[in-house]
């Protein structure tokens, strides 16, 4: 890939809206596939009482519209301001008590696994059925929109067109625990052809950094936040 595409995809720029500053995609077509628009504030000539706890609004009591669901609450049901990440803003936002405990579970996602997606880890990486694995290099791209695959062969897979994400693991630690990560398996599409195409990726087996930052690297990749719905079929 060219630097001046790459640099394309990447581009943004800060607007202002109702919500607040928000660091969008310059281009709309290279926007993060786990990305979610603004929603529609409820119209204030149809919030007579909060959204929450019933409580009228008038002069002492005043209506508040969640950043996240646009509903209509008083101060004591929207008085959070959390960052929201999904929709771009620059600052922390106010949010009903529901949205702010999604946010502040995806804030977790933004500032952990993501950068762990965005440095990638080295997997053997096995295309459809074949028997022969390639040792390549797995990450997210800055955008978000692709899994870049670099080894011999350099391989770009979109991830609106991932259909599947499968979580690899076996055994049990010893003392009880959570059974290891060792590997994915993807099903994704290519445009301008027919069926799904299908690849494993496995950590490789020895003790070194490698393999802990691939099975960081997994896990982070399974934790991903749900699409934006027409954007990404269910990850499972």
């Amino acid at each position: 890939m060219s630097s001046e595409v790459s640099a394309r995809r990447d581009a943004k720029k800060l607007v202002r809206s109702p919500s607040g500053l928000r660091m969008v995609p310059e281009h709309r077509a290279f926007g993060s596939p786990f990305g979610l628009e603004e929603p529609q504030w409820v119209p204030d000539k149809e919030c007579r009482r909060c959204m929450q706890c019933d409580a009228k609004f008038d002069f002492l009591t005043r209506k508040h519209h969640c950043r996240r669901c646009g509903k209509c609450f008083c101060d004591r049901c929207c008085s959070q301001k959390v960052p929201l990440r999904r929709m771009c803003f620059v600052d922390p936002v106010r949010q009903c008590a529901e949205c702010a405990l999604v946010s502040h579970k995806e804030a977790e996602f933004y500032d952990k696994q993501l950068k762990v997606l965005l440095s990638g880890a080295t997997f053997l990486v096995t295309f459809g059925n074949s028997e022969k694995p390639e040792t390549m290099i797995c990450r997210l791209s800055n955008n978000q929109r692709y899994l870049f695959l670099d080894g011999d062969s350099h391989y770009e897979i979109e991830i609106v067109h991932i259909s599947t994400v499968q979580l690899l693991t076996e055994g049990f630690p010893p003392g009880g625990g959570n059974a290891r990560a060792t590997g994915m398996f993807l099903q994704y599409t290519v445009p301008g052809t027919e069926g799904v195409t299908q690849l494993k990726l496995t950590a490789v087996e020895d003790a070194n950094v490698g393999r802990r930052q691939a099975v960081a690297w997994l896990v982070a990749m399974h934790k991903v936040p749900e699409p934006r719905p027409g954007r990404l079929g269910p990850l499972a």
